[in-house]
């Protein structure tokens, strides 16, 4: 069974179009689904951003299911410059934790190259100027631990990202200051945010909508996608 693990619950949403049967699980994440794909079983499970929150979705599959392969999917923002928004980015290594493996076939075109993996929002061109010096092409927060789990459980392992920003773009406010005390996005500390500086919920308000656009962007591919 392939499972593929996420941060948030909303990177699955233009996947789950594509499923059926799709049935709650009872485990000590913050989302965990067992669907029907292609006729095949999957399992989607999401526990928030970052290495521990995604080790503890990993190893929930692990101990609840026959997982014969893992995909780390969702967000990541863009390094090279030559990515745009809405890119799927599949990654051929995970800086410092391994390779990964591409789709065994996919109708649907997409950029390849490494992906740095590290457990804070990278949320300035600046920032992102300076860690293209890496050698990666795109930067998220969950992959490396998720790599390290799948080579100790002897597993394949596929990382398939979507470009939500894009090499030259920052953010409207750095969300590390919006996480909660284990690492998730705190909702209302965001809203707070916006509403003690309004001139930034237009841009908010943007990048929610381009989320929306890359979840289901993803979510055609991984139901295109073949492992």
């Amino acid at each position: 069974m392939l499972v593929f693990v996420a941060a948030e619950a909303r990177e699955f949403s233009g996947l789950l179009r594509h499923t059926d049967s799709s049935s709650k699980l009872d485990w000590p994440v913050s989302f965990a689904r067992r669907a029907t794909l292609g006729g095949k079983t999957i399992l989607l499970v999401a526990n928030g951003p970052g290495p521990k929150l995604a080790a503890g979705a990993v190893d929930a599959a692990l101990e609840h299911g026959e997982v014969d392969g893992a995909v780390s999917i969702g967000f990541c923002g863009a390094l090279d410059p030559a990515l745009a928004p809405l890119d799927i980015f599949v990654a051929t290594e995970v800086l410092g934790a391994g390779p990964a493996l591409p789709p065994a076939a996919s109708n649907r075109p997409y950029r390849s190259g490494k992906l740095l993996s590290i457990d804070r929002v990278v949320s300035t061109a600046s920032e992102k100027a300076e860690l293209l010096k890496t050698g990666a092409g795109a930067v998220e927060m969950e992959a490396a631990v998720l790599a390290k789990r799948t080579q100790d459980a002897n597993i394949p392992f596929y990382v398939i990202k979507v470009v939500t920003d894009a090499a030259n773009e920052s953010f409207p406010l750095d969300f590390n200051h919006v996480r909660d005390a284990e690492g998730r996005f705190d909702r209302g500390r965001i809203l707070l945010a916006a509403l003690r500086k309004p001139r930034i919920s237009p841009a908010l308000l943007q990048l929610n909508r381009r989320c929306n656009d890359a979840a289901e962007v993803l979510g055609d591919f991984l139901a295109d996608a073949r492992f």
